[in-house]
């Protein structure tokens, strides 16, 4: 039982790296963000998406243009695969649904006047090859309204005057939309892009700063240094003056008559006495 136990770890062990996006340790997602204006000016798209897988971007698509446009390196990556192609199709046409969805809008006892904007962050999440989270965050005019969880059908209203527009969508019947987009498409979109995950290298660490040798230190290292010889100098001196008046108590005192004959030898006046 080890003995095979073991043998299937190691064949588990070598099988798993060859793609680490689908070990059960690796969950990626993609984020799209998503605003939408019922009305614009000229200059100002009045549809824009900026995608990214994990932290790191991959496109961003405008309705003046039509296109999705590539970021990072991921992006060049998945630039000419066939997902991107479909994906461009796909914008455009959710775009136009989403349109049609922000123009109908009422909120209940709204202070803002005008057409309003909606803000919606579509999100899906794979892990080892399987979904396991798909989900709408909708803000209108910057507020947070609506959270759509795909997975199990399930609405719920993050503001009071939103709770019309959850009805009115439930109406319609935009949650089979809602979840056929996030549960079928993104994660389509999701696979063909982590296909290309392991091919994009990971941008350099930069070196650590170090501080040349002859910079000058701060004004506050100088102050100390200042200090510690103020305080350390007086204990210096005392110990000093310690060993001195040790080193003066041990040395032998020469008799008295031993240094009348030094003094003798030295001073002619003394040898005649």
């Amino acid at each position: 039982m080890s003995l095979a136990y073991h043998a299937a770890h190691l064949l588990l062990s070598m099988l798993l790296p060859v793609q680490t996006w689908k070990t059960l340790d690796h969950t990626h997602s993609l984020c799209l963000d998503l605003t939408v204006k019922s009305q614009s000016g000229p200059g100002h798209p009045w549809y824009e998406v900026q995608a990214s897988v994990g932290k790191k971007p991959v496109f961003q698509y405008d309705s003046d243009s039509s296109k999705m446009k590539p970021l990072g390196l991921l992006g060049a990556k998945v630039n000419a695969t066939n997902a991107w192609t479909e994906l461009t199709q796909t914008l455009g046409e959710v775009g136009q649904e989403l349109r049609m969805i922000v123009s109908d809008i009422k909120l209940e006892n709204s202070v803002t006047s005008g057409p309003p904007t909606l803000h919606i962050q579509l999100s899906c999440q794979c892990e080892a090859e399987r979904g396991t989270a798909a989900s709408w965050h909708f803000n209108i005019n910057g507020q947070p309204a609506l959270l759509f969880d795909a997975m199990n059908m399930t609405w719920t209203v993050t503001s009071p005057g939103t709770r019309g527009v959850k009805e009115e969508w439930e109406n319609k019947g935009l949650a089979d939309y809602f979840r056929r987009i996030s549960m079928g498409d993104c994660r389509h979109w999701l696979r063909e892009f982590l296909e290309h995950w392991e091919k994009v290298p990971e941008p350099p660490v930069p070196p650590k700063k170090v501080p040349d040798a002859d910079q000058s230190l701060p004004m506050p290292s100088i102050a100390c240094i200042i200090l510690g010889v103020i305080v350390i100098s007086p204990v210096i001196i005392v110990i000093c003056c310690s060993i001195s008046r040790k080193l003066a108590q041990r040395s032998p005192k020469k008799p008295k008559e031993a240094l009348y004959q030094e003094a003798r030898l030295s001073s002619p006046a003394l040898l005649s006495i």
